[in-house]
C-alpha cells in the first residue's frame, strides 16, 4: 500500500512537472507586436523609404516577420480611402499606428483613435495642425516628424529661375484638396513677386486633371514648371517626368525620388531619412516610450539632387554655383 501511495504521489509530481511546463513556456513566449503603416502613397512609390522605415525597426530590435508585424494600408494617392483604411487598423488593434505621406493620413489616423499612440510624417507645422501641443512635448498619443517640405516653393522657384532664367512665366502644378494648398498658394505667389516671374497656378488632383495641366502647359507659353508638394504626384512621378522630357520643360521637383527617376531638379527633405526616424520612434514606443516623450522631429538640412543627364538632354546649361550647392549630381 505504502508502495502504491508513493508511485502515486511520483506520478502526480511527474504529472504537475508535465503541466506546468508549458504553461511557463507560454507565459514566456510574448505576443507579437504589430504596427498600423498608413500610407497616402503605394509601396512602389517609396520602395527605398520604406526600407529605411524597416531599418529604424530594426535599429531598436523588431525586425519585420521574426519580432514585429506590420498592417500596411496603401490609398495610392486618393486621400478620401484614408478614413476607412485608419478606422481598419484601429479594428486590428494595432500597438501603434504609423502615417506617412503627408498630412491627410495623420488627420485620418487622429480621428480614428485618441489612444493608440501614433507616429506622423507631415509636411508643415504639426502645432498649427492640431497635431501637437508643442514640438518639445507633444502631449496626446502623437509626435512624429515635419517634413517642412510644403514651405520650400519659393525656393524651388529661385532653383528654377537659376537653370532657367529665360522662362519668363512659370507653371506651377499643385493639388487643391491637400490641406496645405493655402499655404503653398501664398508660398509661391510671394515668391513670383519678389523675382518678378509670371505664375501660372494650375490645379491637379486626379488623373484627368493631370493631363489637363500637361495640355495646358504644352499648349502655352510656359518656360518651365515647378510640381508644389504633394503625395499624389509622387505616385505619378514617372508619368510627370516622362512629359517635361518629351517637351523639353524644365521643372523642379520637391524629394530626391524625382530626381533618382529622370527629373532634372529636387529640393526638399530627405525621405529615406525620415522613413527611418518614424521606424526608430515606433520600435521607441513598442518598447514602452510615450509618445508626449518623444519631441517632434525637424530637418536641420535639405537636399539638393541635380540630374545632370537630364540637364544635358535638355540643352541646359546648369551654373558652377548651383552645382557647388548640389548634395548629389547624377552624372
Amino acid at each position: 500500500m505504502r508502495v502504491d501511495r508513493m508511485r502515486r504521489r511520483e506520478f502526480v509530481a511527474l504529472l504537475g512537472g508535465a503541466v506546468a511546463w508549458p504553461v511557463a513556456a507560454r507565459a514566456q513566449r510574448q505576443p507579437t507586436p504589430v504596427v498600423g503603416f498608413l500610407g497616402s502613397l503605394s509601396p512602389e512609390a517609396v520602395a527605398r523609404p520604406l526600407n529605411a522605415f524597416r531599418n529604424g525597426l530594426a535599429e531598436i530590435g523588431y525586425r519585420e516577420n521574426e519580432t514585429v508585424a506590420v498592417e500596411y494600408r496603401w490609398a495610392a494617392g486618393e486621400y478620401d480611402r484614408l478614413p476607412a483604411l485608419a478606422a481598419d487598423l484601429v479594428e486590428h488593434h494595432v500597438t501603434v499606428l504609423v502615417t506617412a505621406g503627408g498630412d491627410p493620413p495623420a488627420f485620418a489616423a487622429r480621428r480614428a483613435t485618441t489612444t493608440i499612440p501614433i507616429v506622423f510624417m507631415v509636411g508643415r507645422d504639426p502645432v498649427k495642425l492640431g497635431l501637437v501641443a508643442s514640438l518639445s512635448r507633444p502631449g496626446g498619443n502623437a509626435t512624429g516628424i515635419n517634413l517642412l517640405i510644403t514651405e520650400m516653393e519659393s525656393k524651388r522657384i529661385e532653383i528654377l529661375r537659376a537653370i532657367a532664367p529665360d522662362a519668363a512665366r512659370i507653371a506651377v502644378i499643385m493639388n487643391p484638396k491637400n490641406a496645405d494648398a493655402e499655404v503653398q498658394l501664398l508660398d509661391v505667389r510671394s515668391a513670383a513677386r519678389i523675382l518678378g516671374r509670371q505664375i501660372d497656378i494650375i490645379d491637379a488632383s486626379n488623373d484627368l486633371d493631370l493631363g489637363r495641366a500637361f495640355t495646358r502647359i504644352a499648349q502655352g507659353k510656359t518656360g518651365a514648371f515647378i510640381l508644389a508638394a504633394d503625395p499624389f504626384f509622387v505616385n505619378r512621378r514617372d508619368r510627370i517626368i516622362s512629359f517635361a522630357s518629351e517637351n523639353r520643360i524644365p521643372a523642379v521637383y520637391f524629394v530626391r525620388e524625382f530626381a533618382d527617376s529622370g527629373g532634372l531638379i529636387s529640393y526638399g527633405s530627405n525621405l529615406t531619412d525620415a522613413y527611418r526616424q518614424v521606424g526608430l520612434y515606433a520600435g521607441k514606443i513598442l518598447n514602452g516610450v510615450k509618445p508626449s516623450e518623444l519631441p517632434v522631429v525637424q530637418p536641420t538640412r535639405f537636399e539638393l539632387v541635380v540630374n545632370l543627364r537630364t540637364a544635358k538632354a535638355l540643352g541646359l546649361e546648369v551654373p558652377p554655383t548651383l552645382l557647388a550647392l548640389a548634395d548629389e549630381v547624377i552624372e
